[in-house]
């Protein structure tokens, strides 16, 4: 289980990202244009960063997570919440109004988000150098993509130089994702939407995100190949499990470069922050063993992302490791 910092304990996996206080209605159905429905409302932590964060702590890491807040309710907000899961807080202060998400959730647990940046928008490559002390010692840096790309490639730059495994969550799908960007990345963690993306920009094929899942398994591996061909790319396919594919020349532990780990059955509600319960139990599970098999860190964080969509919100969604334990008693 995580414990809290001390000066000698370094984490053992650093977030790189975003914070937001998610603003969440739930309907039967996601609105058209023009279009007034009735649905609930709540609101909750968020943001891909910070949802990683607590979910990496959950999983049982030492976490550290660095952002940018605005010293407001928001900031506030997010200092307590990290203290509460005893996470090392970095984040730089902006004047900036704390990053915010309007979310609409659907009966079928689907959702569409809009975000305002804010203060994540401010986070600086000055303060990301700042955090040299804590980067250098981490055994995995996980970062997204909803802060600016040069304060993420200047961690991921550090983390590599460090030694570190770096985990990249390409999201949100329309965020660039320069080549130099690539080159730093060790586990690359695309969905399907993201994935389509990232093929149309840097190998030059379309393909509809919704027929990714249903690609034969040697052309899904060659175009992961072309995308990183030395590192490993985990596609998240949300009911169809997820895509695993590696480099020939690193299997990470696993005895075949590609294969595919089927979806958890359970009974979700809010898909909302899923792939963040996957990025940050996948990093949690890395840092606590390098030497165990790939595979079997994939389908901790498949079954810890399973979980955590049968509850509703963002953070606050996120299992402890004693929950995931106890529903799949086979870890």
């Amino acid at each position: 289980m995580a414990v809290a910092m001390t000066m000698t304990a370094f984490a053992q996996v650093v977030v790189i990202g975003s914070f937001n206080v998610d603003h969440v209605w739930t309907c039967q159905t996601l609105p058209h244009p023009g279009e007034t429905l009735a649905g609930h409302y709540l609101t909750g932590p968020g943001g891909k960063g910070f949802n990683q964060a607590i979910a990496a702590a959950r999983a049982g890491a030492r976490t550290c997570f660095v952002c940018a807040l605005g010293d407001d309710i928001g900031g506030q907000w997010a200092r307590a919440l990290a203290t509460a899961d005893d996470i090392d807080l970095r984040d730089q202060r902006s004047t900036a109004a704390t990053g915010t998400a309007g979310i609409y959730v659907d009966g079928e647990g689907r959702n569409s988000i809009i975000i305002g940046a804010g203060a994540n928008a401010e986070l600086s490559t000055r303060f990301i150098a700042g955090q040299h002390d804590v980067i250098a010692a981490a055994s995995v840096v996980l970062a997204q993509l909803e802060s600016p790309l040069d304060a993420i490639h200047a961690g991921l730059q550090r983390a590599r130089l460090a030694g570190a495994t770096t985990i990249l969550n390409p999201a949100p799908a329309n965020a660039k994702v320069t080549p130099a960007l690539l080159s730093l990345v060790d586990v690359l963690t695309p969905n399907e939407s993201e994935l389509s993306a990232l093929i149309a920009h840097h190998v030059g094929e379309h393909i509809d995100e919704d027929t990714i899942a249903t690609l034969d398994t040697p052309h899904l591996h060659a175009l992961c190949r072309q995308l990183l061909p030395e590192g490993s790319v985990i596609v998240t396919l949300g009911a169809s499990g997820c895509f695993v594919s590696h480099g020939e020349e690193r299997l990470r532990g696993d005895t075949v470069a590609c294969y595919r780990i089927g979806a958890e059955p359970v009974h979700a509600i809010d898909t909302t922050g899923a792939g963040d319960a996957f990025n940050g139990a996948l990093a949690a599970a890395l840092a606590d063993d390098t030497t165990a098999p790939f595979s079997g860190h994939v389908r901790f964080a498949s079954r810890y992302a399973a979980l955590s969509t049968e509850h509703s919100g963002a953070a606050v969604a996120m299992p402890r490791l004693a929950q995931v334990k106890e529903r799949f008693n086979a870890l």
